[in-house]
C-alpha cells in the first residue's frame, strides 16, 4: 500500500476553492488490490476538489481502458471506461453513522485518501457481463471459439438420457 500514499490528497493547506489532481491509473495501482477484478488498465483520473468551509467536494473523471476478458469467446480486449464520480466529504467533530453518501472527516484528519474511490469506480464502471462485441469498434466475438463451444454443448444435450417418468407426464395435456 506504499505506492497508493501518492492517492491522499492533503487538503489542510489548500486555500477555498477549487483544486485540480490528475492520476496515472494503471497495473501498478491496481496489484496493490488483494483480489482486484482488473489487472491492467490505461487509465488518466482527474480530480477536482472543491474546497469549502465544512465541507471538500470531490468530482471525479476517469477515462481510458481496461483489459477485460469476454464472457462469451474468452478472448481479452480492451474495455473503454469514462467515468463521472462525485464524492462529498463533511468536516463534523459529531460521530455521524455510517453512510456512503458522504465521508466524514474530524479535526484529526489532515488528507483524504482517493485510492479506494478510484478502485471502486473503476470496478463499478466495468460491464456485468464483459462482451468483446460491446466495445463500439465493430469487432465480433471468435467465431472458432464459438463453433467449439456450440458444439461441446449440443454433444452435451444428447448424452442426456430421457427419465421415463417425465415422458408420461408429457401424455396428460
Amino acid at each position: 500500500m506504499k505506492s497508493l500514499k501518492t492517492y491522499s490528497i492533503p487538503f489542510t493547506g489548500l486555500k477555498l476553492g477549487k483544486h485540480y489532481f490528475e492520476y496515472e491509473i494503471n497495473d501498478v495501482f491496481f496489484a496493490e488490490f488483494e483480489y482486484s477484478l482488473v489487472k491492467k488498465a490505461n487509465l488518466i483520473c482527474k480530480v477536482e476538489l472543491d474546497k469549502q468551509e465544512t465541507m471538500l467536494i470531490l468530482n471525479f473523471d476517469i477515462t481510458g481502458t481496461v483489459n477485460a476478458t469476454c464472457d462469451r469467446c474468452l478472448s481479452d480486449y480492451l474495455q473503454p471506461i469514462d467515468i463521472h464520480e462525485q464524492q462529498i466529504a463533511r468536516f463534523t467533530e459529531e460521530e455521524m453513522s455510517e453512510d456512503d453518501e458522504i465521508i466524514t472527516l474530524g479535526k484529526n484528519d489532515h488528507e483524504i485518501d482517493v485510492a479506494r474511490l478510484i478502485y471502486e469506480y473503476v470496478n463499478v464502471a466495468l460491464p456485468f457481463i464483459a462482451n468483446c462485441s460491446n466495445e463500439g469498434d465493430g469487432k465480433q466475438c471468435d467465431e472458432e471459439m464459438l463453433a467449439n463451444l456450440n458444439k461441446l454443448a449440443a454433444n452435451d444435450e444428447k448424452t442426456e438420457s430421457v427419465d421415463p417418468r417425465w415422458e408420461a407426464l408429457k401424455k396428460l395435456k
